[in-house]
């Protein structure tokens, strides 16, 4: 008996230290990743659309109301694209996945409770088309508005130009610090490839929205 009560009391202490990481591995980051890869993808997208437009047609034309309006078509038909576009995404993926699952019970006659019960939370984890959508389209609207507030309250042309630079490479970091920490991941290497991606694609459209705009004026 007494040997049995000391092997209970040595056990219980390892049991307690064992649920703490029982609670933290809970967390499915594979799922998390779904709607994290929408929305900072949104989230970029809208925020390097946006502002390599508007600094774009700045170089061109000193003219707020220009630039405000080409932002803000390019925040509507950017949300709507994105939320168009990742819907029809996910949901083929979601298809794919359900084919493979249906054709992997077929091969079963017969599964056990605890195949029954992983299949069953392999269906929960499937990617869902709408909440994808939503957040693709969502996030894509929070990016492209940061640089349209920037520039509507500045007079100064040369400032605001400035200043949408600056707010574009600061939304940057945040976003990729913001993924890192999400996903638990190197906040480093996130930061750096979000902020040198994102200037990128900004220069590229930036360039091309110069040198068509410059074309054209010519003509």
């Amino acid at each position: 008996m007494a040997s049995n009560f000391e092997l209970s009391e040595r056990s219980s202490p390892k049991q307690h230290r064992i649920s703490p990481r029982a609670d933290k591995e809970e967390v499915d980051y594979m799922q998390r990743a779904q709607w994290l890869r929408a929305a900072l993808l949104g989230a970029n997208d809208g925020l390097v659309t946006v502002a390599s437009l508007m600094m774009g047609v700045g170089s061109i034309k000193e003219d707020v109301k220009a630039m405000l309006l080409v932002g803000f078509a390019g925040l509507v038909a950017g949300a709507c694209s994105m939320a168009i576009g990742e819907f029809v995404s996910v949901c083929t993926q979601r298809d794919i996945e359900t084919a493979q699952m249906k054709r992997a019970s077929e091969t079963k006659t017969s599964l056990p409770a605890i195949d029954e019960q992983y299949e069953e939370e392999k269906k929960e984890r499937l990617p869902n088309p709408g909440q994808a959508a939503l957040a693709s389209a969502l996030a894509f609207s929070v990016g492209a508005a940061m640089p349209l507030l920037a520039a509507v309250f500045i007079e100064n042309h040369k400032v605001r130009m400035a200043v949408v630079a600056i707010v574009a490479t600061l939304a940057l970091l945040v976003f990729g610090v913001t993924g890192a920490v999400l996903g638990k991941t190197s906040v480093f290497k996130s930061s750096v490839r979000v902020v040198i991606g994102g200037w990128m694609a900004m220069a590229l459209t930036f360039g091309l929205t110069k040198f068509i705009g410059s074309e054209a004026m010519q003509i």
